[in-house]
């Protein structure tokens, strides 16, 4: 029976994508000498927000994911990221597999607002491993499963993410609205002669003395 462990190398901002994408660079070590003909592997990318501290700014950022500083102790959970899956080529003893994460600036979705609100340090994420391992049996094929208790942790450098984005948003970003608020913001922008829908959210937000 094959014994896989798991480790992360590195996570990398995939430069030539067309939509915004990491790459995990995951080494896989089988110890017990058997030849692997091939892993259909699937990944569970989990964030653990209770191991970093945060700053008073990030902490703010975070009140809506969190609530106050006063209830982390109950709220600051793992929380999932994203499921991923790779194809990993035949290898004997050890090899490094790569295993793409396709990411959004999306702010509705918790990780993406999580990782908006960090400043700098690290994102600490799990990687939880399962899938199917392809080996040489008496009879051609042996399939066996990876066991559920397999995992990776790595800290992510927040400057991975922000590079990521500025990649794909330079300089700029999106908020996704429904079609009436749309509607709504282009009526606002007419009435008052502005030039783009920018200068309109720029003008409602100085109105509503919103801090910085």
């Amino acid at each position: 029976m094959t014994v896989l462990d798991f480790s992360v190398d590195n996570v990398e901002v995939e430069p030539y994508a067309v939509t915004p994408n990491l790459t995990v660079r995951l080494r896989m070590s089988e110890t017990t000498g058997a030849t692997v003909r091939a892993v259909a592997l699937r990944a569970q990318v989990r964030i653990e927000p209770h191991r970093r501290p945060y700053s008073d700014e990030e902490g703010d950022a975070l009140r809506d994911l969190f609530g106050p500083r006063e209830r982390w102790s109950s709220t600051l959970r793992t929380f999932l990221w994203m499921e991923c899956s790779t194809v990993v080529q035949g290898f004997t003893g050890t090899t490094v597999a790569a295993l793409p994460m396709a990411c959004t600036y999306d702010f509705s979705v918790t990780a993406s607002k999580y990782m908006h609100a960090l400043r700098d340090g690290t994102i600490p994420i799990v990687v939880l491993l399962s899938g199917t391992v392809f080996t040489d049996g008496q009879r051609g094929f042996s399939v066996q499963q990876i066991p559920w208790d397999r995992s990776a942790a790595y800290e992510l450098p927040v400057d991975v993410w922000k590079q990521l984005m500025a990649t794909h948003y330079p300089a700029s970003g999106w908020v996704r609205l429904d079609h009436e608020t749309i509607a709504d913001l282009v009526r606002f922008k007419a009435a008052h002669g502005l030039t783009d829908l920018e200068s309109a959210v720029r003008q409602l937000l100085t109105a509503s003395e919103v801090p910085r």
